[in-house]
């Protein structure tokens, strides 16, 4: 009997993937577990396994296609056994032997059409079915495009906009300028990047972004670094930079102010304190930004940070970090001052409440003790969601942050 997989959600909160290489081929016999096919997703690549024994009938997608979680994926059965008689997903329903029980089932073949198949949940799916309503013939006003249940609900009363009537100036939706035939080039928007504006734009639209700066004195931090750093890196294979300095800085300010270390529960009405400190690391990479995960960064030293980083670092670039990888942080560092750059305003990593940015090292003349002085000094931000969190602990998380990047020995008295 034929077994129709459904391409299933591997990470919290995943809608969608892109097809990026095919492990098997129609015809191929499989053991259980054995790799399928990889799949790129919220910014990972990961392999989806075989869920049970069987020979390959059908390969429900093309390289580079979009799969949407609840959609076939393929179509497993017995050596010799012929998917003809299966009806192809993305037009018609699959047959009572296929498709699982908790599975909807449509009521009436639906006519193939031209283009992608309309975005939207299995749930969506269904609601359009029992309203009579064709998906094709909406525009999503979700995330990407995708179908709501909403959306459904309007055209079935006769109020969501088509997709030949949406206005050329949607909102969230650039219109297109003219321009000479020739005198542009198009470039495909890849699956990661359309990952990276959704995300940063959910976060614009969801919280309340304020930028905090502050100036710090690393004079002395950056003489403590130089004189480990020959000393670390002689030891092993490994390449010793400032970033460990600040994520044990971080974590000794998030213990003092842990709100900056939390989430919001708006359901529940409740601020999520974590009781651990997973600091993601922003990684600029060919194909856009990734932010990896150092876990449970208060129990490691400087030393395994920085393998840890520079691990993590290498394998987002080559798109090989695991889903876990990239998830459950607690807090967000962006480290933009190798690019250059006075400061800037990095947007959050939901659902976290904060982001700090690291920003140049530069000499510049300061007074101390009223006397001008060549010292290296660092700009550090902190953008924060104002929703939650008052300007006025943002200063004061400012103050304890860069009280300890410019005093190290105070630092490393409090790991």
């Amino acid at each position: 009997m034929a077994f129709s997989f459904l391409f299933p959600d591997v990470g919290e909160g995943l809608h969608e993937a892109r097809i990026v290489e095919w492990l098997v081929a129609a015809g191929d016999t499989v053991i259980e577990d054995q790799p399928l096919v990889k799949v790129e997703t919220d910014k990972a690549v990961v392999e989806i396994p075989a869920p049970r024994a069987g020979a390959i009938l059908r390969l429900a997608a093309d390289v580079d296609a979009i799969i949407h979680v609840g959609e076939e994926l393929v179509l497993i059965g017995e050596a010799g056994e012929s998917p003809a008689a299966e009806a192809p997903a993305s037009t018609s329903p699959a047959s009572p032997e296929v498709v699982p029980e908790s599975q909807p089932q449509e009521a009436a073949v639906v006519p193939a059409r031209k283009g992608r198949r309309p975005p939207a949940t299995p749930k969506t799916r269904a609601l359009a079915r029992k309203l009579g309503v064709d998906l094709y013939g909406i525009s999503g006003s979700g995330a990407g495009g995708r179908i709501t249940d909403e959306d459904v609900r309007k055209a079935a009363e006769g109020g969501a906009p088509s997709s030949e009537d949406q206005p050329p100036s949607a909102p969230g939706k650039a219109s297109t300028a003219f321009h000479e035939p020739g005198s542009v080039e198009r470039i495909p928007i890849s699956h990661l990047r359309k990952v990276i504006a959704g995300a940063m734009r959910s976060s614009k639209q969801i919280s309340a972004h304020v930028t905090h700066v502050d100036e710090a004195d690393v004079t002395p931090l950056l003489e403590a670094y130089r004189s480990i750093k020959p000393q670390i890196e002689a030891s092993g294979d490994i390449k010793f930079s400032l970033l460990p300095f600040f994520v044990k800085a971080l974590v000794q300010a998030l213990k003092e102010f842990p709100i900056f270390n939390a989430s919001v529960d708006e359901e529940a009405g409740e601020i999520l304190i974590k009781h651990f400190y997973n600091i993601g690391i922003a990684v600029d990479t060919p194909e856009g930004l990734i932010v990896p995960v150092i876990r449970d960064a208060d129990r490691k030293n400087m030393v395994e940070i920085a393998s840890e980083i520079s691990d993590l670092a290498e394998r987002a670039r080559s798109r090989s970090l695991t889903l876990d990888e990239i998830r459950g942080g607690s807090c967000t560092i962006t480290n933009i001052g190798p690019l250059g750059g006075v400061f800037a305003t990095p947007i959050i990593n939901q659902p976290e409440l904060a982001i700090i940015g690291l920003h140049t090292i530069k000499k510049r003349p300061v007074v101390i003790e009223d006397e001008i002085v060549i010292r290296q000094m660092m700009y550090l931000s902190i953008s924060f969601d104002h929703r939650w969190i008052d300007g006025a602990e943002a200063a004061r998380f400012m103050s304890a942050f860069v009280r300890l990047v410019s005093n190290p020995s105070l630092l490393m008295a409090r790991l």
